[in-house]
């Protein structure tokens, strides 16, 4: 039966990904060294398979690679920071106009319609009168 790379390196209780990510950062030919000696480990590996270095080298070649200089930076850099904190002042005065409205356009109405109850009809007006 064959086996996909996740679950070979789950066999050898191997996180997969952390695994991935680590043979990235190594030099292609140590990669390769440490893929092969990870599929060479499996247990109940068949005779049939192909040789562990040729499978890993394969493996490698299929990792994405880069030098430092175009992976992602995980720091903010000054000029990251300051628009990070200028958004943040947009974001909160904004939300101060939002809310001032809102106060605003709920003291501008009537009190009988700020609890949505209707105000009750004024007891003091007398049914009209019929006839002398």
């Amino acid at each position: 039966m064959l086996l996909s790379v996740l679950s070979a390196l789950a066999r050898l209780d191997v996180d997969p990904w952390l695994e991935a990510a680590n043979l990235t950062r190594m030099p292609k030919e140590t990669a390769t060294e440490r893929m092969a000696s990870l599929i060479a480990a499996l247990p109940d590996r068949p005779s049939a398979q192909p040789d562990s270095a040729t499978v890993a080298a394969r493996l490698v070649a299929l990792l994405p690679r880069g030098n430092a200089t175009n992976m992602p930076s995980r720091a903010l850099t000054p000029g990251d920071a300051a628009a990070a904190k200028s958004r943040t002042i947009l974001f909160v005065t904004l939300m101060a106009l939002l809310l001032g409205a809102q106060f605003f356009m709920m003291s501008r109405q009537p009190a009988s319609q700020v609890g949505g109850d209707a105000a009750p009809a004024s007891s003091t007006v007398s049914p009209p009168r019929s006839g002398p």
